[in-house]
């Protein structure tokens, strides 16, 4: 995880989800276009401290996990997408338009691919442009 120690996120708080699986309707194979399959996705948001250093200890005052979560969730209602590329690329956009997001990492595996592997996937990892 050397991208951690980039000095562009030396005044940020790390926000996480891990492992929120879902179900969604994702892959390029005739049997993967037939219904969902369960999708594993892990996001770190990267929030400079000046914008989720609560003062008063109020929800408003840091980004909220329910952000990344509905973020997630509107995206696979959307339907059918062809790439866990695509998926993980739509939801670092989403999550980058966030004004107080600095920084993100979103990872996308699929768990039920082969019998002799945990899981396939890809990762992605963006700044914000100034």
């Amino acid at each position: 995880m050397s991208w951690l120690l980039d000095p562009r996120l030396a005044n940020c708080r790390r926000i996480f989800l891990r492992n929120y699986v879902v179900d969604a309707n994702i892959g390029i194979h005739e049997h993967e276009r037939r219904g969902a399959q369960r999708l594993a996705l892990n996001v770190d948001l990267f929030v400079a401290l000046s914008m989720s250093t609560p003062r008063h200890d109020k929800l408003h005052e840091v980004v909220d996990y329910d952000f990344v979560r509905l973020t997630i969730k509107h995206r696979i209602e959307l339907g059918h997408v062809n790439l866990q590329e695509t998926l993980v690329d739509d939801l670092a956009r989403s999550m980058l338009a966030h004004p107080a997001v600095r920084a993100v990492r979103v990872a996308s595996e699929k768990p039920d691919v082969y019998e002799d592997v945990d899981a396939v996937g890809v990762e992605v990892f963006h700044f914000k442009t100034p």
